[in-house]
Order: C-alpha cells, then structure tokens, then sequence
C-alpha cells in the first residue's frame, strides 16, 4: 500500500512543518522536536536541556502547574517527553477531534513557559536525586564512565541528565537564557500524523505559532572528537552483587553510508531489535557465545545513529562464577569471527528479513511514523525514513566486514569493567 504523502513546509518564524494525514483511525499524533540535546552543551552546564525540558511541564499563565497533564487525560489522550544528546520532543496522542489541545499547549508553552524560581529549587532537588539513583545502578554507573573516557572533547561523552556539579550550580536565568536560546520555532519542527483535514490544520498552526518570534541563532556545534589513537580501560569497583562489562568502539554519524551496514553488524551479533519490535537476540552470535555457555547472564551490542559520530556499544552481565576475563575473551573471539570473515548470505537474509518484519509492525501506528519522521529529522532529513527499510536491505555481508575492520579495532575502543565490592571488605 502506498504511504500517505508528508506535507512539509516553513513559517515566517522558521517553525519547520510536517502534516501526514492518515485515515485509517480516529486518531492524532503531534510532535515538536527541538534540536537541541546534550550536544549543545558546554562544561558548567551539562544536564541543562533535560532540566528545562522538566520546567516546560511547569506552566504558562494559560496553563498553570499540573493543568497540560490533567487536560490531556480528561480529553482521552496521553502526553510526554524527553531528551537525548542530539534533540529534545514532546508529544501528545488524541482524539483526532482533539489536536485543537494539543496545537494550543506546545505553542503556549513554546513561547511563556514561567520558570518559576521556587519550582527551578524543587525540581533541582528530583534532577539531583534521579541522578543519585542512577549512580546506585552498577550498569548506568559503569556506562558513563565509559563515555566518559571515551569522550575527551566532544559533548556525547557527558551524560544528558547532566553532572552533579553543574546541576548544583545551574540558575534560573541559566536555564530561562537556554530556553529562549534553543526553544523557538526557529530551532523546531512540528510534525503531526493522523486523522487531520490539512488545510484547517495548516490555518491553525499559522495561527497559533505563527506569532511566535524566531529567537537569536543557537550557536552551532563545531566540536569534533579526535581520533582515538589507543585502547582505554577502566576498572569500576562499587557495591554490587554482579559483574558487568562494557566496551565503546567509536564508529560514524548516523547519516553517513556506514550506518547501516554498522545496524546489520549489530543484528547478526546481537539480534534484530529495530524500533521496539520482538527482539531476536536467542538466533544472534553473541547470545549463542555467551549466553547459551554461560559465561553471561546477558549480552547486547548496540549502535544509535546520531548527529556526530557515535560509539557502537557492547554489553553484558557476567553469569555468577564466571569472569569478567571470560566475558571479554568470548566477546573478542566473536568480533574477531567477524573481522576474518562476512557473515553468510543466509545469516544476514534472515536479520533483514527480521527487521522488515519489525520495521513494518513499527510504523503500524500513526504516533510512531510522527517519532521516525522527527528522528530523522533530528538527524538531517525527514526523507531517509523513507528510504531506511531498503537501505538496510542493500547491506552486503562484504559490509558488514568492511565496517567491523573499520571500526571495530584494538585503539579505537574503550573498554569498562566493573567489579562489585563488598563494603565489609573496606574494613
């Protein structure tokens, strides 16, 4: 069947728009993603995007405190959103006959969000203390210490929640300057899937964020990571009750052609993951490795296409009674499998053909074609989400080895391990 057709344009203010309307049920989906993320951020004040992404559920004059999530409940609808290194979204999912609510909250809030300083003090406290309760966790612990070390210049070696530091010491005006800054039509595109009547929406989005004045030009980011010239390793040793590992090998950005093949690569070593469908890690390399030999209790690889080049991630959890060394030697024997020979023609058909089949279920629903449609846009252009389901299928096993020699070397990696402790132990 033949995919509805994306409508894009721009207002005066630079507000980016896209409308695909799709009839098939009563529903609406509106997104506004702004580029901004942890990328954009600059030491002293890491974690300041997630933090206003919080106040923007803190009010307008229009909608005081707690009445954005109260009247998209009341109206049949839920509401969210988040922050990633290279973007920060909201959305809302409605009654088609409701988007009216939705136009109406993400321009008010685009443009009066209060920043209230007594609700800046209250919600450093929960960011501070979400923070501290990620740190208790031995695997989110262990992950940003290897960015961390990974990372020597460019921003994605921070975590988005921020550092302690720099979360302390962030004002008010700090973050209203970030929100006027980054938060405008200039810096966002509305994107809205569903059952809509175009031209009405089209009028009423003019309407509503057409007023909006366009705020200065975000400072681009220039930033590039070195080349990393050497192996990096690290040994985290806190209070836990298992061992775990985790090895960051620095790859491409997500637009570039190497993407998909690294996508591949990581369906034939971890399994076909794509979009939230059923994982398939059972028939995958690694699982069989160190799974199915129980040297882990649980192994993935992971690459997220971004803006900026981006590691590809290897994880696990260390079986009770085996070793971290045993871990990583069993990993090293499966990259090194790769790096001497493509996987067979047999091996990569059935990934991709698990990846269609999960790319297919992905896009079923319409909340989910107006979230592919602003990653991609985050990444450079709303058009690959047209094109990714066959440029994943055109991947070749000579690929996938050609990316694993390229990137999946000795010195281009960082590699993290972590070793519980028991306190009685520090005397």
């Amino acid at each position: 069947m033949t995919q509805p057709e994306v409508i894009e344009y721009t207002l005066n203010n630079g507000l980016k728009v896209l409308l695909k309307p799709i009839h098939t049920a009563p529903v609406v989906s509106s997104w506004i993603w702004y580029r901004v993320g942890g990328r954009n951020e600059v030491p002293g004040k890491t974690g300041i995007s997630h933090w206003v992404e919080h106040m923007m559920f803190k009010g307008t004059p229009t909608f005081p405190k707690g009445t954005i999530m109260l009247e998209v409940n009341r109206n049949g609808g839920v509401l969210n959103g988040f922050t990633g290194q290279d973007y920060t979204a909201y959305f809302e999912i409605l009654p088609a006959d409701r988007l009216d609510l939705a136009l109406r909250i993400e321009s008010d809030r685009m443009a009066n969000s209060v920043f209230d300083p007594q609700e800046v003090a209250s919600e450093r406290t929960v960011i501070i203390s979400e923070r501290e309760g990620n740190e208790n966790n031995p695997e989110w612990a262990l992950y940003e210490e290897v960015m961390a070390t990974a990372f020597r210049v460019h921003p994605y070696g921070h975590m988005v929640i921020g550092w302690k530091d720099d979360l302390h010491n962030i004002t008010r005006d700090d973050l209203y300057h970030h929100y006027k800054m980054y938060y405008g039509p200039h810096n966002a595109v509305l994107i809205v899937v569903g059952d809509i009547d175009v031209p009405r929406v089209q009028a009423r989005v003019e309407e509503l964020f057409g007023p909006i004045p366009a705020g200065p030009p975000p400072p681009p980011v220039q930033v590039k990571e070195p080349p990393q010239q050497s192996e990096r390793r690290l040994v985290l040793r806190k209070p836990g009750t298992a061992a775990y590992f985790h090895a960051a090998y620095h790859a491409c950005a997500g637009t570039d052609d190497d993407a998909y093949a690294m996508l591949m690569l990581e369906a034939v070593l971890s399994g076909a993951s794509f979009g939230g469908g059923v994982a398939t890690h059972r028939s995958a390399r690694l699982y069989k490795a160190l799974v199915e030999t129980e040297i882990a209790a649980h192994v993935s690889a992971h690459f997220q296409p971004s803006i900026d080049p981006a590691p590809i991630h290897f994880s696990g959890v260390v079986r009770a009674g085996r070793t971290l060394a045993e871990f990583e030697a069993a990993l090293e024997r499966e990259i090194t499998r790769l790096l001497e020979e493509p996987p067979t023609e047999a091996e990569l058909n059935r990934v991709k053909k698990q990846t269609r089949a999960q790319f297919a279920y992905t896009i079923e629903r319409v909340s989910n074609q107006a979230q592919w449609l602003g990653y991609m846009e985050m990444l450079g252009d709303w058009r690959y989400f047209d094109t990714y389901a066959d440029r994943l299928a055109a991947v070749t096993p000579a690929d996938v080895q050609r990316v694993a020699q390229k990137y999946l070397r000795p010195e281009n990696r960082t590699v993290g391990w972590f070793e519980p402790r028991n306190d009685r132990d520090e005397g």
